[in-house]
């Protein structure tokens, strides 16, 4: 193994042969461009909940329990926990007592403020037969606006 330093060597040919010592962040760049990409297109994606703007009410206390949470739209869909677990509200009980066990005595129920009655009674109606503990979502009234 022979090593040569600045001279001439048979392998050299008039050009300096010295290591090249810069990184090449090119393909860094391309990485981190193509991970904020997908991180864009798939931002939306990871937005959780339903859009259910609930009644504001005058606030009574604070509740902390960790409870489940039957969602209604204003079209009268009923939801558990999350949008993609749209619910037949026949099959309520069962649903709830499957994924969440023979522990499970309350709910909070989360209605649109624009929901006809109807379903919100039918919802309640079943959640009481079926032996829970029905709690209602509400949102506090901000203590700065009007009263009408």
């Amino acid at each position: 193994m022979a090593i040569s330093f600045n001279g001439g060597g048979a392998g050299s040919r008039g050009r300096a042969s010295g290591a090249l010592s810069e990184i090449n962040v090119t393909p860094f760049v391309d990485v981190v461009l193509v991970l904020l990409i997908i991180f864009m297109l798939t931002a939306h994606v990871m937005e959780f909940g339903l859009e259910i703007d609930v009644p504001h009410v005058r606030a009574v206390r604070e509740s902390a329990k960790e409870l489940p949470v039957v969602n209604l739209t204003k079209d009268g869909l009923v939801y558990l926990n999350t949008p993609q677990n749209q619910v037949n509200i026949n099959e309520l009980g069962k649903v709830l007592r499957a994924k969440y066990g023979p522990s499970a005595k309350a709910v909070y129920v989360r209605a649109d403020k624009d929901t006809v009655f109807q379903p919100i009674a039918s919802v309640l109606a079943q959640l009481g037969a079926d032996g829970f503990q029905v709690n209602v979502v509400t949102q506090p009234e901000d203590s700065t606006a009007k009263r009408k």
